[in-house]
């Protein structure tokens, strides 16, 4: 089992979640936080693959297991584990692994258009063939409020829009954002709602 783990972030929100994870599920496990808030910023802009140089210079001094909890950065950081030497893990995959397996009809919700391409790829990824159907949508003005730092209402407006998917037409739904786990104990929905946090980093200290 991982003891020490470096996670990259791109919002200073993410550490307690995850810490509070930590305290719950893996006592005794050591999480160094790196919170890089301008690399989505030049991903958006410019796209993921610009930030590769960035990511590789932040990344080298890990020595140790990273799980990037960042889904827009996910697929970047993954293709360095091995100029890196270490064991790279995105947040989401275990995520999307658990996805595949529940059902063909997977709904994603994003708070960012950037996050969308990447977690569909992920999920066309892990079905290893298997036919999916993927439903993608944006939740309108839910990072609008995650930037004003308002926590609540990005939640409720993420879990409106997880209420308003309905079981006949979808298997089970997918939050993209690591920020987005928080909804899930907000809904009434029937269909499962998978978040990334916990089954990331319950992966990646093995």
């Amino acid at each position: 089992m991982v003891t020490g783990l470096t996670l990259l972030h791109t919002s200073p929100v993410h550490v307690p979640v995850f810490d509070a994870l930590r305290d719950r599920d893996h006592p005794g496990a050591v999480l160094r936080h790196l919170v890089a808030p301008e690399l989505l910023d030049r991903a958006r802009a410019a796209g993921p693959e610009a930030v590769a140089p960035a990511l590789r210079a932040l990344l080298a001094g890990s020595g140790g297991p990273v799980l990037v909890t960042c889904s827009t950065l996910g697929a970047v950081a993954e293709s360095l584990a091995g100029e890196l030497g270490v064991p790279v893990m995105r947040v989401d995959r275990p995520m999307a692994a658990a996805a595949v397996g529940m059902g063909s009809r997977i709904v994603v919700l994003a708070a960012l258009e950037s996050t969308l391409a990447p977690t569909v790829a992920l999920l066309a990824e892990e079905a290893g063939g298997r036919a999916v159907g993927v439903t993608a949508r944006v939740v309108a003005g839910a990072w609008d409020r995650f930037e004003a730092g308002d926590g609540p209402g990005y939640l409720a407006l993420v879990a409106a829009a997880a209420d308003a998917v309905s079981a006949a037409d979808a298997d089970v739904i997918v939050l993209a954002q690591a920020s987005m786990a928080g909804a899930a104990a907000l809904t009434t929905t029937r269909v499962p709602i998978l978040s990334s946090p916990p089954l990331g980093l319950t992966a990646a200290l093995g």
